[in-house]
């Protein structure tokens, strides 16, 4: 029988990436070495490590998730992660994997992208989006290394 599921991620900085995940699990590592650290969650069942190791930015992994039951357990724990600091993109009624889903999704130090998604119906469409945006479909776009600006302005009606 299955006790948890294993995710072995690597890292550049051990304490950088321990301060996301702690955040981003609401849990402490099990484990922590100088170059590793593991987390046994119940909630969901996994086995998680991080392992310090070189790699290249542009590996095989597209993205990790967690699956809820409803669009309230999307939101309740998106707010969990903005109040622990971590910046989330939301995409609320989106078509995404030949689903309609509700979801957010947060990058951790080093671009690893996680979504927390609820699927509300089955679409014949992989995405929303035109031809060109197909990249983003079960993908967020890219991380930001750098702040953006954003600057607010009135409206005026003309």
């Amino acid at each position: 029988m299955i006790k948890r599921m294993h995710v072995a991620v690597n890292c550049s900085e051990l304490q950088k990436s321990l301060d996301f995940y702690r955040a981003f699990f609401g849990a402490e590592p099990t484990k922590v070495k100088d170059n590793y650290a593991k987390f046994e969650l119940d909630d969901p069942a996994l086995h998680f490590s991080l392992n310090v190791r070189p790699f290249e930015k542009k590996g095989v992994l597209n993205h990790l998730g967690f699956q809820v039951d409803n669009t309230e357990d999307v939101l309740a724990m998106g707010e969990r992660l903005r109040q622990s600091g971590l910046l989330l993109i939301d995409e609320m009624n989106t078509t995404c994997c030949y689903a309609v889903q509700d979801k957010v999704w947060v990058y951790d130090p080093d671009g690893n992208a996680w979504e927390i998604f609820f699927t509300k119906e089955d679409s014949e469409f992989e995405s929303s989006g035109e031809l060109q945006d197909m990249s983003l479909c079960c993908a967020p776009p890219p991380a930001q290394s750098s702040p953006v600006t954003i600057e607010f302005t009135p409206f005026k009606k003309k």
